[in-house]
């Protein structure tokens, strides 16, 4: 019995990703960098030309679209001199906050509590549950490839 508990203890829930999120102090603001050239920011920032020319970035993409191509575009656009990217949307709180805990979960290997932990440092976030419940499974189906990927 013992045994079963323990493995339910290697596995996050939401609940256990909500508390993370549930430690942060900051203040919601209209946007923030919250890794080196990732900005997260509400509409009204992304509406206003004066604040994108700042960043030196008028970038936008559709947030309905998946983890990967939302990670692989982030991951390119860094890469270019220069490089900068705002990723928005009303709030700024969970659709933006989902799609660069995705990308820091794809190229840069973060287990999913540690790129929440670290975003929470820089922002004010919350991703709702069901955004939650897909950096999950993510992180599940990233970790199962890395294994595969040590045993061949």
């Amino acid at each position: 019995m013992s045994s079963l508990k323990d493995k339910r203890k290697e596995y996050l829930t939401v609940k256990d990703l909500q508390k993370v999120l549930d430690s942060c102090t900051l203040q919601l603001n209209q946007i923030d960098e919250v890794w080196p050239n990732i900005y997260i920011g509400n509409v009204a920032v992304a509406q206003n030309k004066a604040s994108l020319l700042k960043l030196d970035d008028s970038t936008h993409f559709d947030l309905d679209v998946y983890f990967k191509p939302a990670a692989d575009f982030i991951h390119k656009a860094l890469k270019s001199p220069g490089g900068k990217v705002l990723v928005h949307c009303i709030m700024g709180m969970s659709r933006s906050s989902t799609l660069v805990l995705a990308y820091l979960m794809i190229y840069h290997h973060l287990p999913l509590k540690k790129a929440l932990q670290k975003l929470i440092q820089k922002r004010a976030i919350y991703p709702n549950r069901n955004f939650l419940a897909l950096l999950l499974d993510m992180e599940l189906q990233l970790t199962r490839k890395k294994k595969t990927c040590q045993i061949l």
